[in-house]
């Protein structure tokens, strides 16, 4: 839907804080995802629908300055570097926030909106903002009749429920607030603050922490209930409670307040931002429901600090706490991607790029897969690139009745690794394999990925065959062979009298964690390069890692029984561990008749 400034204009004053930061969103001069242009163009919309038939609600201007006011007068920062000061609301929270308090009902001056989901990276004052609403809601949260506007309607005994999921986190808001209210003047003057209360003086009312342990939450009866850090509740059961006692109040608010989390299957905020998404995209219609997400859209790359300021709306602006948040999140940046920890890079991921992580953060290569899918490259392009090169091999030779992988690593002259795998199976046992690895064996085989070996047992001989005849039809120089000693000592003695060198690969965590660390950097350093085996890439997202406490790093199966099979994985890391040792090896320079010429010339000392 497009939208101009004279059509908008007839109906609101444009530069009105909250209409102005939704129309740059939509002329592009914010960088936003989907969702929060979504969430501006659905305001701007609405606004175009005041006073029409079937939409009863309309933007008071007056209700909105208000909660602005409040936060600029009354409100003053308690944490970091601006402890003392009056909080001064940026754009992307007048945005919220005046959508939240400015929209109303037409027909009673009432709010319209009885929830909001609001989902943002860390860093963005979330407890500062939810303490300011708390004390707004307790002091001075109120509506105006239609066509009086003088005559404001205070709620008598309001009930503020700062809630989370456990005592400790309902606690931080809620502290917040008490801090708050007894260090602003404005509001010290209305409220009492004790060691475990904050009540209204006239018209009574409090300001409580809400959670698990609460009892007696039977009672409630909420004007405002924050619901703080939503991502880290397991159930909805206490919200559930919350929603239920709407109605008893003028103006019930459930205001939720979150960053992404890490269980994207099970978790209630995922489920509710969901449902959420679908308000924006317009498949279910709920008029009262206020919702803003701001996260990476799908594809973006997160190494591309271009696209931060989309979970990150602080970073747009130009301020002290802008530049120390920049900082921050660099620094967190650098340290998640060098420590090769996918437990670092996840929390990274999903509370400074606001990004749900769909997989266990034990996932080896959680977040990264579509990386390492974009670095495949054609198969007859691969073989081109390298062809006649040094190569390092890797065995996983896995129990006779498994998959048994045999992994192939180059290092390139442009500093990038090339990797590739054959993976090998009996072919007797296939079916089951199939049925229970729900991967189609036979099909792979057929393009060439595998081999299926006779019988019902891997022949090693033929992991064998295929390192001589690689040699043979691509030229590549088998540097090494790289083995677990528990499992292929014996079937490698036959390399071994054909000359090739063999490497025992002990399978310690100290001995591979760096190479399998640097399997994953070289992917989202774009400086790994595959042939797109669907083999390889299947054990790629199978792999697990486990660590010790130096946060070194292994690969496992999820349990030894699992059928989810990464040994070709395997191989390529036994391969990596020779290969990340020699990786600024040289390779031989091709012997031609002018260079044979040039060295016999400058050992002679003749001129040329």
């Amino acid at each position: 839907m497009t939208f101009s400034r004279e059509a908008l204009s007839a109906v609101c004053d444009i530069d009105f804080p909250t209409h102005k930061y939704a129309f740059e969103v939509i002329q592009g001069k914010r960088v936003v995802c989907i969702w929060e242009r979504l969430s501006c163009e659905r305001h701007l919309k609405d606004l175009l629908r005041q006073d029409t038939d079937g939409f009863p609600y309309v933007f008071d201007e007056s209700r909105a300055d208000r909660i602005f006011r409040w936060f600029s007068v009354a409100c003053v920062h308690v944490r970091g570097v601006f402890t003392g000061q009056n909080i001064e609301l940026l754009p992307f929270q007048k945005y919220d926030y005046g959508c939240i308090f400015g929209w109303v009902r037409a027909d009673s001056g009432r709010r319209r909106f009885t929830h909001a989901f609001n989902e943002i990276a860390r860093g963005h004052a979330k407890s500062t903002g939810q303490s300011g609403i708390a004390t707004y809601g307790l002091c001075g949260d109120c509506y105006y009749p239609p066509g009086r506007p003088e005559q404001r309607v205070f709620e008598i005994n309001p009930h503020i429920e700062c809630a989370a999921y456990d005592k400790e986190q309902a606690k931080i808001v809620w502290e917040d607030a008490r801090s708050m209210a007894s260090e602003s003047p404005r509001i010290r003057k209305q409220v009492d603050v004790g060691r475990g209360y904050i009540r209204h003086k006239e018209r009574g009312g409090h300001i409580n922490p809400l959670s698990k342990e609460t009892k007696n939450k039977t009672g409630l009866a909420p004007s405002i209930a924050i619901i703080d850090e939503f991502h880290e509740w397991k159930s909805y059961s206490i919200y559930g409670k919350i929603e239920s006692s709407l109605g008893k109040r003028a103006q019930s608010l459930i205001n939720i307040i979150t960053t992404a989390g890490e269980d994207a299957t099970n978790s209630p905020c995922k489920q509710e931002e969901e449902f959420c998404k679908k308000i924006l995209s317009g498949e279910v219609v709920d008029e009262k429901y206020f919702v803003n997400i701001r996260q990476l859209d799908k594809g973006d790359n997160p190494h591309d600090k271009t696209v931060w300021p989309k979970p990150n709306p602080m970073l747009s602006e130009d301020n002290e706490y802008t530049r120390i948040l920049r900082e921050e999140i660099e620094s967190e940046y650098n340290k998640a991607y060098a420590s090769g920890l996918i437990s670092k890079i996840n929390e990274f991921l999903t509370m400074r790029m606001n990004m749900w992580q769909a997989e266990s953060e034990k996932k080896f290569m959680s977040g990264c897969m579509d990386q390492y899918r974009a670095l495949g490259i054609p198969r007859d392009e691969f073989l081109t690139l390298v062809k006649g090169r040094k190569c390092y091999n890797g065995l996983d030779l896995s129990r006779t009745i498994d998959l048994t992988g045999s992994g192939y690593v180059f290092n390139l002259d442009d500093g990038r690794v090339a990797v590739t795998a054959h993976g090998f199976i009996p072919e007797d046992r296939v079916k089951q394999h199939e049925h229970s690895d729900r991967v189609e064996y036979r099909a792979w085989a057929k393009q060439g990925w595998c081999t299926l070996t006779p019988g019902a047992t891997v022949d090693y001989k033929l992991v064998l065959d295929h390192i001589h005849r690689m040699e043979a039809e691509q030229g590549w120089q088998m540097a090494e062979i790289c083995y677990d000693p528990k499992s292929a000592e014996y079937p490698t003695q036959d390399l071994e009298r054909d000359g090739y060198t063999r490497v025992e690969i002990r399978q310690m965590m100290s001995d591979l964690s760096e190479p399998t660390k640097w399997f994953r950097t070289l992917v989202l350093e774009g400086k790994l390069v595959h042939d797109g085996s669907p083999l390889l890439e299947w054990c790629v997202s199978n792999a697990m890692e486990i660590s010790d406490t130096n946060e070194n790093i292994k690969l496992s199966k999820k349990n030894k029984d699992d059928t989810q099979r990464i040994d070709l994985l395997a191989a390529v890391i036994n391969a990596l561990v020779r290969a990340m040792a020699n990786a600024h090896e040289a390779e031989p320079e091709e012997l031609t008749e002018e260079s044979i010429e040039a060295f016999y010339k400058e050992g002679s000392g003749q001129e040329e």
